[in-house]
């Protein structure tokens, strides 16, 4: 893949090289017509005589070959246990005799995603679930969260010296973060309340369905969990 700021694409490497090939510019010409070096227009001007248009894309950096290449069985036997077992590269190069990092390089050779995206009990990848349209439903959750007083927490004055969320005075105490998240687009509305009672779920349920319907967003279910609010 080209880098942004190369000075060449396929498209200008093949412009360059037409101008070469076809039209006779001297490569010298060429070069500083299209501000690369003498070299690198007599390189795409020798790959469009040999390739044609073809030539004119990256090439693979691999090399041809790869005589340290771990041998096949010493891959199979990654592969299966990782497959039976469901371990990662650190455990499989101690059951292999082999480096941590090579392991590693064998399952992404042989496209085995990371365990972390897996499902524990299936191995099989863990999908995203979302519904089929926006407002679809809508998730509802509260974050209690220990507000910080001025001065520092208790890691910096003790536990014995105070007790800061119990204490609402000077900003002290909790805050509730009430979030409303869209299943579908992931779309989320966040309000910083002072606590989590009924009415101030409700009231927040409320601003929640009007903040989306402005956004052209219709709530059509609600879904939480078990927790008395």
């Amino acid at each position: 893949m080209s880098h942004r700021n190369a000075p060449l694409t396929p498209t200008g490497r093949l412009r360059l090289a037409r101008c070469v090939v076809d039209d006779g510019w001297p490569l010298r010409r060429a070069a500083e017509r299209f501000q690369v070096s003498h070299t690198t227009a007599a390189r795409w001007a020798g790959r469009y005589r040999r390739h044609g248009e073809a030539g004119m894309h990256d090439r693979s950096s691999r090399p041809l070959r790869s005589p340290r290449r771990t041998p096949a069985a010493v891959e199979e036997q990654v592969v299966r246990l990782r497959r039976e077992h469901r371990i990662g590269p650190l455990r499989l190069a101690a059951r292999c005799g082999i480096a941590a990092s090579t392991a590693h390089r064998i399952l992404v050779r042989h496209h085995l995603p990371a365990l972390t995206t897996l499902d524990r009990a299936t191995g099989e990848p863990v999908r995203r679930y979302e519904r089929q349209r926006p407002g679809e439903l809508v998730h509802i959750d509260v974050k209690k969260l220990g507000r910080i007083p001025d001065g520092g927490g208790h890691k910096v004055l003790g536990r014995a010296a105070s007790s800061p969320n119990k204490d609402r005075r000077n900003g002290a105490g909790y805050a509730y973060l009430h979030t409303a998240l869209d299943d579908h687009t992931r779309l989320s509305y966040t309000e910083d309340l002072p606590d989590e009672t009924a009415a101030t779920c409700a009231g927040f349920l409320t601003r929640a369905v009007a903040w989306f319907a402005a956004r052209g967003i219709t709530v059509e279910r609600v879904l939480t969990d078990n927790a008395w609010a």
